[in-house]
């Protein structure tokens, strides 16, 4: 049987695509890459090999891949020099013999000149090198998670509403379970070799949207809010976010405003064959009992 790794095993995405794959794939033919294995003891208990390495050491990381068919790279986070490791994981695997690897880039819009800082380019680039590397590959591509909307927001927005630059775009959100457990489809099934797949939750929303949807969940109105981007900026910062982090939130949320990932379910939900879960479902969780 396939021996199948998971990078960055002890993050969300990693940890989450291994417990999805052992519902599908003994765990004997589950392995994972971690930095530090001591932060993996829980997938260890269930059996599967958890191989020490870091995407900046690509001699270590083709001793890490030995023996393994088919690898799922987990993108490299944003401001870490993202080039060189992933570039170092498709080198590895390609000299370790690697036949196959699974790749998360962000969801481009065809034609847009959108740029997201630290992830658009280095994604293309990833891909090109995938591409060009000779091994086969399949790309599961991501729109922004549902979690991240908490953090797009700050504080507590029923309480302080969406306070958000102006724009009325829409994006088709998922949750990091969702995608994880449609890379374990992936992972665990052929037919998947050389493909691309957009990786939509649904129904899309618009941050006002997101405020209708918390005002129905806490049963009071919560405002929707469009302001400057520095307005933004400032709101976050107040709420504790350091001005990078707030800039990279901007980032994103001016994509969202432009409809650069304004698209209904389809591959995500004919991969998990079910529908994923909604952005109201996902608010209603995160943000109370209030309206339950």
């Amino acid at each position: 049987m396939t021996k199948i790794l998971v990078t960055g095993a002890t993050g969300n995405i990693g940890r989450s695509t291994l417990k999805h794959l052992l519902k599908r794939v003994p765990a004997n033919h589950l392995a994972g890459l971690a930095r530090n294995p001591v932060q993996a003891a829980d997938l260890i208990a269930e059996g599967i090999d958890i191989r020490q390495g870091d995407y900046f050491d690509q001699n270590n990381l083709v001793r890490a891949f030995a023996g393994i068919d088919k690898l799922m790279l987990v993108s490299a986070t944003a401001f870490t020099d993202r080039n060189t490791q992933h570039h170092n994981v498709i080198s590895a695997a390609r000299q370790a013999g690697v036949g196959h690897i699974v790749y998360m880039p962000i969801i481009r819009k065809a034609g847009s000149a959108f740029t997201l800082p630290e992830v658009t380019g280095e994604d293309i680039f990833a891909e090109d090198r995938l591409k060009s590397s000779g091994l086969t590959y399949t790309l599961v591509r991501h729109p922004p998670f549902l979690e991240s909307i908490p953090f797009y927001l700050a504080g507590n927005a029923c309480e302080t509403g969406v306070h958000v630059p102006a724009g009325s775009g829409k994006a088709g959100f998922a949750s990091r379970d969702d995608l994880a457990e449609a890379h374990a489809v992936v992972l665990s099934q052929a037919g998947h070799e050389n493909r691309t797949y957009s990786l939509f939750g649904g129904p899309a929303v618009s941050f006002a949207d997101v405020g209708r949807i918390l005002s129905e969940i806490s049963g009071n109105p919560v405002p929707f809010v469009p302001g400057a981007d520095e307005d933004y900026i400032a709101h976050l910062m107040a709420a504790g976010l350091p001005q990078p982090a707030a800039r990279f939130a901007l980032a994103w949320v001016q994509g969202i405003n432009a409809g650069e990932w304004d698209r209904e379910p389809g591959d995500l939900e004919n991969l998990l064959g079910r529908k994923p879960v909604t952005p109201t479902e996902f608010l209603r969780a995160s943000y109370g009992a209030a309206g339950a």
